[in-house]
């Protein structure tokens, strides 16, 4: 993995975001190349005695996709992670030609219709406008969400998180969801290159700060 200075902040790793143009949030399966591994100590996940935690590396995340200068999403072999904005257009151009475009009618083609039509809902709430309500359902929808995470067709705009009667926020959070389209609008998108292009360009990219994956590690990344 390229040197790095020890990231302290979210504005940090925001900057370390734009230089590098793809991270993964966490183990990414190359060592040493995901957010996780490379904020300082202080910033990892801590579990204090009386049973509280902390982990300043997760909070970040919310005024790091809510900045606009990246989209969050489960992008990389179905784990979550940041695009810059400077290289979702290629992105987007790639995975588009990788997946098919939901048929109508199909449980893909409704999650889209329905968040389309709210803008942005958080996963349990899209759960329940398309009707995944019953037992052992959770986890099925997950999958689909997942897959058109996958797809680019749907990122994370923001979290959300329960408040205490003190007006305090607590817990692990909530994705936001909503659609590329909804989030940056169509100038968002633009490609002047091939889906075969931009694979070519983006895995020239990797390479150049992480020489030592193997292709096999970089084709699991991309997709």
């Amino acid at each position: 993995m390229m040197k790095h200075d020890e990231i302290y902040s979210a504005a940090q790793l925001t900057a370390f975001i734009q230089e590098v143009g793809f991270l993964p949030l966490l183990d990414s399966g190359i060592q040493g190349y995901s957010a996780e591994e490379m904020v300082a100590d202080d910033c990892r996940y801590v579990v204090f005695d009386d049973g509280g935690w902390d982990w300043p590396l997760w909070k970040w995340k919310g005024p790091i996709v809510s900045d606009g200068s990246c989209v969050y999403g489960k992008f990389f072999n179905k784990k979550a992670g940041f695009v810059s904005r400077e290289w979702w257009p290629d992105f987007y151009n790639y995975r588009r030609s990788k997946y098919p475009v939901p048929a109508e009618g199909t449980i893909d083609d409704i999650i889209l219709t329905t968040l389309r039509e709210h803008g942005s809902l958080i996963t349990r709430e899209l759960r329940a406008a398309c009707g995944f309500d019953g037992p052992k359902m959770r986890s099925k929808f997950d999958g689909y969400v997942t897959r058109l995470q996958m797809a680019c067709l749907i990122v994370t705009e923001n979290f959300v998180y329960p408040t205490d009667k003190h007006g305090c926020e607590y817990g692990w959070g909530w994705s936001l969801l909503t659609t590329p389209e909804t989030l940056m609008g169509r100038d968002g998108f633009h490609c002047p290159r091939t889906p075969e292009e931009s694979y070519q360009l983006i895995i020239s990219h990797f390479r150049t700060f992480l020489p030592m994956a193997s292709d096999k590690q970089l084709r699991r990344l991309i997709g």
